[in-house]
């Protein structure tokens, strides 16, 4: 009895039809409902997955459609829809980026000069559209070297050497200028521009460092010759009133004698002073210190009294 119902069994899963038209289990409208729905939420899934799109912080988007091409609408920050397979968004950082860019050119008087400028440069935002259809997502790659390049050879070209250093917040102030407006033409906006670095050539810093050595020893000789004058003129002084002294002294002598009596006590005075502060003890007798007064006392009294009657 067993072994019919087995026998039963077997022929019953043999006769069943399988998906690709074999035959087995497999083939009950459940599973097929079942695989059926797997890949329809799959595929639902995908689709939900490519529908979004999310633009960072700081840029801006803009939807590129198959059919109609670019939209002229910007996309702001967050996360949006698109149509799946048919539309894609280009992403756009608007933020500001640093940039230095150098360059080298020739002044008015034909020095070359290698000089470094730092911009800070965005897009316009209003004009992702333009920028996307003539420049691409690299603009500032294909627009800021070369108009750079062009300005700062257009401005330094209108100065010689000297001014350049002299006059650097000018030079600063045209190149700014004149880059504003030629970026204004591609839609880029610059918020600063500024030199950073201007060098001039290896010959050119020789020279100016030769001259500088000239100029500092310009500079010494004339004030070795001023002091040389001013010596000169000190000592004709010097001279001046050594004679108006002497002449004055014999003028005095002329009139009265006892005028070298005094000078010899102020002399020995002084002789007397300097020996009594010495350490030292010394015995000199009176003529030794000028003081032989006692000889001399007759013609102190009569050029004293001369002095006076006179």
């Amino acid at each position: 009895m067993s072994s019919e119902k087995a026998k039963e069994a077997v022929e019953k899963m043999k006769n069943m039809k399988m998906p690709g038209g074999g035959k087995g289990p497999a083939g009950s409208p459940l599973v097929r409902g079942a695989v059926s729905l797997l890949f329809g939420g799959t595929a639902l899934a995908v689709a939900g997955y490519n529908s979004l799109y999310t633009v960072p912080g700081g840029h801006r988007a803009l939807v590129f459609n198959r059919l109609t091409g670019i939209k002229e609408e910007r996309v702001g920050e967050g996360t949006h829809v698109r149509i799946p397979w048919v539309e894609w968004p280009i992403i756009y950082d608007v933020r500001t980026k640093p940039r230095n860019i150098s360059s080298l050119t020739g002044s008015r008087d034909l020095q070359m000069v290698n000089i470094s400028v730092r911009v800070l440069s965005r897009p316009d935002e209003s004009q992702l559209p333009f920028i996307y259809r003539r420049l691409g997502q690299d603009y500032d790659e294909r627009v800021l070297p070369s108009i750079v390049n062009e300005v700062c050879k257009q401005v330094v070209a209108q100065f010689n050497a000297a001014q350049l250093l002299t006059q650097r917040e000018q030079v600063s102030r045209m190149i700014s200028r004149n880059l504003i407006q030629r970026a204004g033409e591609f839609k880029i906006r610059l918020d600063d521009v500024s030199i950073t670095d201007l060098r001039f050539g290896r010959e050119f810093m020789h020279a100016v460092e030769q001259k500088q050595v000239a100029q500092q020893d310009a500079e010494r000789a004339r004030f070795l010759v001023d002091k040389a004058m001013q010596d000169k003129r000190s000592t004709i002084i010097k001279a001046t009133g050594e004679a108006r002294s002497a002449e004055l002294v014999g003028v005095a002598i002329k009139k009265n004698p006892g005028f070298i009596e005094l000078k010899r006590i102020d002399a020995a005075r002084t002789i007397a002073e300097t020996i009594s502060k010495s350490s030292n003890k010394a015995y000199l007798s009176a003529e030794s210190l000028m003081l032989d007064l006692a000889g001399d006392s007759e013609t102190l009294g009569k050029g004293l009294t001369g002095s006076v009657s006179k």
